[in-house]
């Protein structure tokens, strides 16, 4: 059986996943292209297999070229897992300091603002005067209806 998972390594809530681990048998064996794809962190990697062991069934990553039919297969599988959360913490790291640079020289990350400042006040006057109705508003500047939604809200805040 082929289980294709789309949702990410790093997180728990993968339906093939739960799916896969509920039909292992004795004697299968999960194989996975690279045991990042099975799990992001040593720890859930060390449970899932775990969990695959207690079915009988076996392991395989390609990349790595290991497994858990043997006892070198096993340590070599902890080595290349320890390795691959070393590498995800530190590009997370890596990441956030980047992000904590471009915030102290006054850059924000996200898209730009589809209106720009008087576009919003003209939205605004005519939206609030009744020249035009939210949706109205909306057409005339080309953007969604919830754009012209946000920018209400935030102008009745305000006042």
């Amino acid at each position: 059986m082929i289980f294709k998972e789309k949702t990410s390594g790093g997180r728990w809530e993968r339906p093939e996943l739960h799916r896969l681990l509920e039909h292992l048998r004795k004697g299968d064996v999960v194989v996975v292209l690279r045991l990042d794809r099975l799990s992001r962190s040593l720890k859930d990697l060390l449970s899932l297999i775990e969990r695959i062991d207690r079915a009988g069934a076996g392991f395989r990553s390609l990349t790595e070229m290991i497994g858990t039919t043997s006892a070198g297969g096993r340590m070599m599988m902890h080595i290349v897992g320890t390795f691959a959360e070393f590498e995800r913490t530190v590009l997370r790291e890596r990441t956030r300091a980047g992000l904590d640079a471009a915030r102290r020289q006054g850059r924000v990350g996200g898209r730009h603002p589809k209106l720009i400042r008087h576009q919003q006040e003209e939205i605004i006057n005519m939206v609030i005067s009744g020249q035009k109705t939210a949706a109205d508003a909306a057409r005339l500047f080309n953007v969604h209806p919830s754009t012209i939604s946000r920018r209400l809200l935030g102008s009745v805040k305000k006042t």
